[in-house]
């Protein structure tokens, strides 16, 4: 007997509906077939214990599955549900004609119980849009598969409750959450605050108009001056996620299995890799791709602390990413794409010995070793990064002040202002929603100067040595700055304060 049950596979973002054709005949053996990797050519020996422990067995007939399109690379445990149930339908062991009505999937443990997967969201989407009654899945997924409207979603924890429900209508409980009440309840509760940060009053500053235009930003300064602290603080300042952003953050978090039992996701990710990471872990690949720690980032921040200590090559494929906010990964048989719209926030030490330009401290390298760390760092990829900012320590009368600083909270109404103004002035314009998006052209557009201002800019560059691709960063930053005092026009105090953030544009530190 043929039977058809759907199951699902997920390339990038984006699932494709996988049809597992199964055919019970006379004869004896088992065969796989339609491009399966080795977790799902390994599913028989699962699927025979669990259907052991629940009264079921595999039939000692020839069983022939077909995954379809034959064509497409399959990978993972989670087509052992389906699997399943198509051998017991083709089988006669159990009865249903509904069961090509729904997307089953699911990992089976030995006794039967189901594990979670990976993609439940982007496979649940797919479901909705090819008009699928339902998905069946395990029940540490539901809540984000649920997040789909029009979607009867079941999560369940043992294969016994999906064999009943076709078998004997035995109902299942479908999962049902309130997507507006999801997005909302974790929206304003961030985990850092700025209220407990002691001084760096002029550091904050500079981190609420990065938050404002949406720049990168460095942090450079001696160890234990706060550039962490301040980091892991730029997320609870940043505009709130429109329920369009936290749906496309759910759905790449979700590719990588870090969604259970979560629903949706409201917060900004803050992702911290290690500096030993390598090039395919940060920008995401692999034989069967999966987004990197810059597509975990999207709508968030990536945090790099110690960018030097990063190999080279690493950071050089971040540079593409920063540039086109998307990540293309390409295979002989298919290419995916990863979103990755991200801030960047690296910190890094002043020199090799960590106190380069702090008068208290003994210089501990000499300029050979200087140029050597400060050259890890290519001029490319701090073309890509707006704002340059040095981090001094925080004095003890400070440290051991009682009174707290400004909160976040005040601080991004200040920043989500800002956006705004922004998002109408960019309206119409494609691929630009905030300042730091702006390109030579719209920079020309938007960011018109007075003479005193032009006069004033020039000087600066000269006197101070500023590399040309100072100009347009500098503009983009004062455009920030004027947003934030809700001014259109520019003027000498948004360009001076602009000018203030591109420490490693001036002599002595590049060279």
């Amino acid at each position: 007997m043929l039977t058809k049950v759907y199951g699902s596979s997920v390339f990038g973002v984006e699932a494709t509906t996988i049809t597992v054709e199964v055919n019970v005949d006379t004869g004896v053996g088992y065969h796989l077939v339609g491009l399966p990797d080795n977790a799902i050519k390994e599913s028989n020996y699962r699927i025979a214990a669990a259907l052991l422990n629940n009264g079921y067995r595999i039939p000692g007939k020839k069983i022939t599955l077909n995954l379809a399109p034959a064509d497409l690379r399959k990978e993972g445990s989670a087509y052992d549900l389906t699997l399943a149930l198509g051998i017991l339908t083709a089988s006669n062991q159990i009865q249903s004609t509904d069961i090509e009505k729904y997307i089953i999937m699911g990992e089976l443990s030995l006794d039967g119980s189901l594990q979670p997967i990976k993609g439940a969201l982007p496979i649940a989407l797919k479901a909705k849009e090819e008009g699928f009654e339902g998905f069946i899945l395990p029940k540490e997924n539901a809540k984000e598969a649920a997040i789909v409207d029009g979607l009867k979603v079941y999560g369940v924890e043992n294969i016994a409750e999906v064999i009943s429900f076709f078998d004997t209508g035995k109902p299942l409980e479908r999962t049902i959450i309130d997507i507006q009440e999801e997005f909302y309840k974790n929206l304003d509760f961030p985990e850092f605050d700025f209220s407990d940060v002691k001084g760096q009053e002029s550091i904050k500053r500079c981190m609420e108009i990065a938050a404002a235009g949406g720049h990168n930003i460095i942090l450079i300064g001696p160890p234990g001056a706060g550039k962490t602290m301040l980091a892991k603080r730029l997320p609870s300042i940043l505009p709130p996620m429109t329920l369009q952003e936290a749906l496309e953050t759910t759905k790449i978090h979700s590719v990588v299995g870090k969604i259970k039992n979560m629903g949706l996701m409201s917060q900004r990710p803050f992702r911290s890799p290690h500096h030993t990471i390598s090039d395919v872990a940060l920008v995401g690949g692999g034989a069967y791709p999966q987004p990197g720690e810059i597509s975990l980032s999207h709508n968030g921040v990536l945090f790099l602390d110690e960018l030097p200590e990063f190999k080279r090559g690493v950071l050089e494929v971040m540079r593409q990413p920063l540039e086109d906010r998307e990540v293309t990964i390409s295979r002989a048989r298919f290419t995916v794409t990863y979103p990755s719209s991200f801030m960047l926030v690296a910190s890094m030490n002043p020199s090799p010995g960590g106190y380069f330009n702090d008068p208290d401290a003994p210089v501990t390298s000499s300029p050979a070793e200087m140029q050597r760390y400060l050259s890890k760092i290519s001029g490319p990829l701090l073309d890509r990064i707006d704002i340059h900012i040095e981090v001094t320590p925080v004095p003890f009368e400070k440290l051991s002040e009682d009174r707290k600083g400004e909160g976040s909270v005040a601080i991004r109404q200040r920043v989500t202002e800002a956006r705004e103004l922004q998002t109408h002035r960019f309206e119409g314009l494609e691929n630009v929603h905030y300042n730091a998006q702006m390109n030579s052209k719209q920079i020309r557009q938007f960011c018109k100067l007075d003479e005193p201002s032009k006069s004033l800019l020039k000087n600066a560059m000269e006197r101070l040595n500023l590399s040309a691709r100072a100009y347009d960063r500098i503009l983009k930053v004062a455009r920030t700055i004027a947003d934030l005092e809700k001014t259109e026009a520019l003027n000498g105090n948004h360009i001076s304060e602009a000018i203030q953030y591109r420490s490693l544009d001036r002599e002595g530190w590049l060279g």
